[in-house]
């Protein structure tokens, strides 16, 4: 029963992520006709934005049904990681865009252009109603894939908000300079947000200890176990930035039966499931043996 009901959980998620993902690039084909028919750069650049949250969705579907792939002889990790590389694709096709968009926009702030704000305003209508229908899809996330998925719709929102608000009053007062402030501050929104994606990914992908995670505290949880004099040649990192690896050296206080030793395995463990460490592995060492590697002290 509580393999159906994993089974059918990553079902739902991966619904949810598909219906989002349709939804998205429907909407983003008619943004970028209706931004040229409009002559609003704001649009334009939204397009963009949603063009980028597009390929995040369908690479977040691809990399949910492929993280479940377990381990190969290539792979010996899993297929989990994988989820990283959307991630920074994602992150260059956003950057790419925007600059472009911003190459777009700053001249026009010298020498705006007239727009359509009526089809502004319409359009705006209809991009917080699909984009909040996807969000509400995503609303109980429990992945970390429906929650990063989840944020951006979250921003598509707001941004039409932004669309929605300026749309209004430039057509009461004419201001067509607000179209490209509009878009040079989406274009700058994503572009803090990529970088602050990137600031994230980027230590993972280096095998940084995750950052949730304090190894003098690890270490000190396990030198309160019964026999275990020292701990050395630490090391934690995250395949996923969910899934958490740990190897380490363990001196004994004295040698111990292979019987023993097991116990002794299956306590480390669960003290360090308790840590958010889902693969460990543990080497024992007996006392005054001589640890071979680096960061041994």
């Amino acid at each position: 029963m509580a393999h159906n009901h994993g089974h059918d959980h990553f079902h739902g998620e991966s619904s949810n992520i598909s219906v989002a993902f349709f939804l998205n690039l429907s909407f983003t084909i008619i943004e970028l006709v209706g931004g040229i028919f409009t002559n609003s750069i704001a649009i334009i650049s939204d397009a963009v934005h949603d063009f980028g949250d597009s390929l995040s969705l369908a690479l977040a579907w691809y990399f949910q049904k492929l993280s479940k792939k377990g381990s190969t002889k290539k792979y010996s990790y899993g297929y989990k990681r994988f989820s990283l590389l959307g991630a920074i694709i994602n992150s260059i096709v956003l950057v790419v865009g925007s600059v472009f968009i911003l190459t777009e926009a700053i001249p026009r702030l010298f020498s705006p252009q007239e727009t359509n704000s009526k089809g502004m305003f319409l359009l705006a209508v209809v991009g917080i109603t699909i984009n909040g229908i996807a969000a509400l899809r995503m609303r109980k996330a429990s992945s970390i894939n429906e929650r990063v998925v989840s944020l951006h719709l979250l921003e598509d929102v707001l941004g039409w908000a932004a669309v929605l608000a300026g749309s209004a009053i430039m057509y009461f007062t004419n201001l067509t300079v607000i179209d490209p402030i509009l878009s040079v501050g989406i274009a700058c929104f994503v572009l803090f947000n990529v970088f602050k994606n990137i600031k994230q990914t980027l230590p993972i992908l280096l095998q940084g200890t995750p950052v949730d995670i304090e190894q003098e505290h690890i270490i000190g949880e396990l030198k309160k176990i019964e026999n275990i004099s020292n701990i050395h040649d630490l090391h934690i990192w995250s395949l996923d930035e969910g899934y958490n690896i740990l190897t380490a050296h363990v001196t004994l206080k004295e040698s111990m039966p292979m019987k023993k030793l097991i116990e002794l395995k299956a306590v480390i463990r669960s003290v360090l499931q308790e840590e958010k460490i889902q693969h460990a592995t543990i080497e024992f060492e007996i006392p005054n043996e001589k640890c071979v590697f680096e960061n041994c002290v």
